[in-house]
C-alpha cells in the first residue's frame, strides 16, 4: 500500500465470533460477537484473566484457528477473501517458545525471511541481530540460548518480514527486568516509527505504562476499551494522604474519618472518588481536629480497575 492509502485503523473486528462444539456437552463460547478497532500506530494493550478469549482472538487473526463467524479486516484486507495478505501484514510472537535447537539465530531468521518470499538482498537479519543484542551469538545453536535470548528471537523471527502490525503475547513472561526494559525499549522504538503493537500481558503496570489505549476481555466479551487514562478514570478507589502538623496517638480521632497510620506516621485514607471528592475528606479531617500541612492523591493502578471489572462476572 501506498502511504496516502494507508489504512485509519490498523485492525477492524465486526462481530467475530468462535464457538467450539463439545458433542454432548454445552458448547464453548470462546468469543462472542467481538467489535473491536485497533487505530493503526497505537500502542494496544488486549488484557483478560486466563480463558477470557485473548488467544483465541489472536489465533484466529493469525490464521491458526478458524472463526465462527464475524468479519475481521487486517490492513484494510479481509481475513476471508485475503488471507496470505492478512498473515504478511501480522508479526506474532507467541506465548511458547519454540524455536528448531539446530538452527543458529541466523540462520533461522533467514528461513523466517524466506517462508514469506523476502528475497536475500532485502532482508534486514543483521539489523534484527544486532538491535536484539543477539549478534554474538549469530552463529551458534539456537539450543545454546538462554530462555531471554530465545525470547529475543522470537521477536526477531516476527519482525523479519517488515510487518505493520506485531502482536506479542505475553512477550516478557519469565525475562528478568533489565531484559524485559530493554525489549521494550526496543518495542517503543518499533511504535515509534509506525509499527502498531497488539500486547497481552499479565504485567498490568507494563500495560499501564506502555499502552496508550487498553480493550479488557472477559468471558469471551469485550468489557471496556477506552484509552487507558479514562480506564483508570473508572477506578472506584483513590486514596489520599494526609501530612500532620503534628503526631496524633488518639486511634478514635483517625478511626472516624475511616484512615491508617501508614510507617512515616501519615494517615492514609481510601475513598470512592464517585461519591466523596479529596476537599470532602480534608473537611471531615479539619472538623475531627486534625491539623494537615500537606496531602496527596495518589489513583488506582490499572490493576485494581481490572481487577474490580473482571472479578465475579
Amino acid at each position: 500500500m501506498k502511504n496516502n492509502n494507508l489504512p485509519d485503523n490498523a485492525i477492524e473486528i465486526t462481530d467475530l465470533t468462535k464457538i467450539y462444539n463439545n458433542n454432548n456437552e454445552e458448547d464453548l463460547i470462546a468469543l462472542n460477537s467481538v467489535n473491536l478497532e485497533i487505530p493503526r500506530g497505537s500502542m494496544f494493550g488486549l488484557l483478560g484473566p486466563n480463558g477470557a478469549g485473548k488467544s483465541t482472538f489472536i489465533n484466529i487473526l493469525a490464521g491458526l484457528t478458524l472463526k465462527t463467524s464475524g468479519q475481521a479486516i487486517v490492513w484494510g484486507f479481509d481475513l476471508d477473501k485475503n488471507p496470505r495478505s492478512v498473515r504478511a501484514s501480522l508479526g506474532v510472537v507467541p506465548q511458547e517458545i519454540y524455536v528448531d535447537p539446530f538452527f543458529s539465530p541466523k540462520e533461522t531468521l533467514h528461513q523466517q525471511a524466506g517462508m514469506y518470499g523476502v528475497l536475500p538482498k532485502d532482508r534486514n537479519v543483521d539489523f534484527l541481530l544486532k538491535t536484539l543484542d543477539l549478534e554474538d551469538k549469530s552463529n551458534a545453536y539456537t539450543r545454546t540460548l538462554s530462555g531471554g535470548m530465545k525470547r529475543r528471537l522470537l521477536v526477531a523471527k516476527s519482525m523479519v518480514h517488515r510487518p505493520p502490525i506485531l502482536i506479542l503475547d505475553e512477550p516478557t513472561a519469565g525475562v528478568d527486568i533489565e531484559l524485559r526494559k530493554q525489549l521494550w525499549a526496543y518495542i517503543r522504538k518499533l511504535n515509534e516509527h509506525g509499527t502498531t503493537i497488539i500486547l497481552t500481558t499479565h504485567y498490568l503496570e507494563e500495560a499501564e505504562e506502555l499502552c496508550d489505549t487498553i480493550a479488557i476481555v472477559n468471558h469471551g466479551e469485550i468489557i471496556r476499551c477506552a484509552p487507558t487514562k479514562e480506564i483508570l478514570s473508572d477506578a472506584d478507589s483513590k486514596n489520599i494522604t494526609l501530612i500532620l502538623s503534628k503526631d496524633y496517638n488518639d486511634k478514635s480521632i483517625i478511626e472516624k474519618i475511616g484512615g491508617i497510620v501508614d510507617k512515616d506516621g501519615n494517615i492514609s485514607i481510601s475513598y470512592n472518588p464517585k461519591q466523596e471528592t479529596s476537599r470532602d475528606i480534608l473537611k471531615k479531617a479539619e472538623e475531627a481536629g486534625l491539623k494537615v500541612n500537606d496531602f496527596s492523591v495518589t489513583g488506582a493502578s490499572l490493576e485494581t480497575v481490572f481487577l474490580s471489572m473482571t472479578s465475579n462476572k
